[in-house]
């Protein structure tokens, strides 16, 4: 007896057909994230980038469909742990989807890691963060090994013997993940290991010991005991680790392989099943007989790590941005191409409110980024220096602090459709408080300023310093910064109130910055809607604005 359905086709525009699918938004792909990105480039220009050669084909390299697939593959394909090879041995070996190769082989080739590292090159830091910011937005795992790499630098060379054979691998801009000893190899990652069980943010409460060997090639050599709560990038070649001697607190340069081709006493327990950052590998890890090569001086670890933490604190400002970012493109995207009541979405007054709402945050973030980019151009300059040790902690604070909120207005923007996990949207969210947690939570960061304040008071008069550029445009703006030098001279409760005051300083420092550097519409817009209170959640806009003017500036 023949089949119902033998032989049988359903054509187009048959009868049997059920729909046609209209009044849905493309996939956004294929554009370019540098040239598209109005906001970026006023930035440039005004911190004096003249030279942004290939900016625009990088831009448009990360806004690639072919690109945007290797961060969906990444996440799609977490790393897989194995501790022995099928001979028995312990290998201790993660292995990656090669779209996570691909991403890094493509940041490490165009020197995400080494730019400012490299011949004096004006501008190199703004430079730098400016592809991290493009690329962040493709896929924000594989970033964590990169700023790593990149931070380790001012750590490595405090160990003279060890910089002159690990810093020309250090800043090789190629990519060699091949599990091989160092020495084998001309380019490596570097990875870091602070925190410990008992004591996470409180390093003092290590207990990883770590006795004197002898003299190597690369300097002191200590044997390391103990373990490491988080070790994200396992596969690094080498980790910068925390562990006590008789003297103190001290760091040292911990390598995969020992000088004789051994694999060191590293030994990873587990991979983290984490909510988000799945495409990083982050594990646990013992040290048993691991060695180790001292990095400053003994007894002062946390003094010989602290730039190093300071620069991967800065990178969670340029990922928390360029997540923003992206969030907000997609919304556009959609709002530009779907219609609701009978009207496109961007055209009805409350979405404006809420994307141009969405996009003022972005455009304060950006501003705070860049400026600290900047000042890390200026390593020469006190005055800037000042205004980094400041800026890294309250913009780490503020900006990561307002992504995952950020991050689920963008996706009610798109609806249903923006929970389906073959959107970028449910990534953008998970991926959202990781940066905000890692390398020093909230309350850290608001400590640290006070520490800041307590043993350097001048930061603060250079912060007011800065802001005074603004002064006299915007009496909204004029008065919330009266109000935050107020807070200090009354010096009562401080500790109690850091976070509030961390986010007087954050919104009053991006405020005056978009005065200087934004249009008028965004700067009147961002303190209107920032300083004068009341704004409970994102689309608060208040009425009078040119949001069509701040959309613009979007997607152009």
């Amino acid at each position: 007896m023949m089949s119902l359905y033998e032989n049988s086709e359903i054509e187009e525009g048959s009868d049997a057909e059920t729909h046609q699918v209209f009044n849905q938004s493309d996939s956004l792909a294929n554009y370019n994230m540098y040239d598209t990105d109005a906001p970026l480039q006023g930035l440039l220009k005004y911190f004096g980038l003249s030279n942004n050669a290939g900016l625009s084909e990088y831009g448009a390299r990360c806004g690639s469909e072919e690109v945007i697939s290797w961060g969906f593959d990444a996440n799609e394909n977490k790393p897989q742990f194995e501790t022995h090879d099928r001979f028995g041995h312990r290998v201790d070996l993660v292995k990656f989807h090669p779209a996570y190769h691909q991403l890094m082989d493509m940041a490490l080739s165009n020197g995400l890691h080494s730019g400012p590292w490299q011949a004096k090159v004006d501008n190199a830091n703004v430079r730098r963060a400016t592809l991290s910011y493009m690329q962040s937005q493709i896929e924000a795992g594989h970033g964590c090994p990169l700023t790593m790499t990149f931070a380790s630098v001012p750590t490595i060379k405090l160990n003279p013997k060890l910089a002159k054979i690990w810093l020309p691998k250090i800043l090789n801009n190629s990519y060699e993940p091949d599990n091989i000893p160092y020495f084998e190899k001309s380019a490596v990652t570097i990875g870091m290991g602070m925190t410990e069980k008992q004591g996470g943010s409180d390093v003092r409460a290590n207990t990883t010991t770590a006795q004197l060997i002898g003299d190597s090639e690369c300097g002191l050599k200590y044997d390391i005991n103990g373990h490491k709560w988080f070790l994200s990038a396992p596969m690094c070649d080498a980790f910068l680790m925390l562990a006590k001697t008789t003297v103190g607190l001290s760091c040292f340069l911990v390598p995969r392989w020992r000088e004789n081709g051994d694999k060191n006493g590293l030994y990873v327990q587990r991979l983290k099943n984490k909510m988000g950052n799945v495409s990083n590998a982050s594990s646990e890890v013992e040290l048993r007989h691991a060695h180790g090569w001292l990095v400053g001086e003994e007894g002062r670890g946390v003094s010989a790590i602290i730039e190093m933490v300071s620069l991967t604190r800065f990178d969670c400002m340029v990922g928390s941005t360029a997540g923003q970012r992206q969030a907000v493109v997609q919304a556009v995207n959609h709002a530009r191409q779907r219609s609701a009541f009978g009207e496109r979405l961007i055209d009805q007054p409350l979405m404006k409110n809420v994307l141009a709402d969405l996009q003022l945050e972005v455009e304060g973030s950006l501003a705070l980024t860049m400026r600290m980019a900047k000042a890390l151009d200026s390593a020469d300059d006190p005055a800037e220096q000042l205004l980094m040790r400041l800026g890294t902690a309250v913009g780490k604070f503020w900006i990561c602090k307002r992504t995952p909120g950020h991050a689920y207005e963008a996706m009610e923007c798109l609806g249903g459709n923006g929970v389906i996990e073959n959107c970028i949207m449910p990534r953008l969210y998970r991926e959202a408080p990781i940066n905000a947690i890692w390398e020093g939570s909230g309350n850290i960061q608001a400590l640290d300023v006070l520490r800041a304040l307590q043993k350097t008071p001048a930061v603060l008069e250079r912060w007011f310093t800065e802001m005074a550029k603004s002064a006299g445009q915007y009496s909204l703006l004029d008065q919330a910064i009266e109000n935050i030098k107020s807070i200090f001279v009354a010096d009562d409760a401080l500790e109690f109130r850091a976070r509030h005051i961390i986010e007087q300083l954050a919104l009053t420092m991006q405020a005056s910055l978009l005065v200087s550097i934004a249009p008028a519409v965004v700067a009147e817009a961002f303190i209107r809607s920032r300083l004068a209170g009341g704004q409970a959640v994102y689309g608060c806009l208040p009425q009078g604005l040119d949001v069509d003017a701040i959309l613009s500036r979007v997607l152009p």
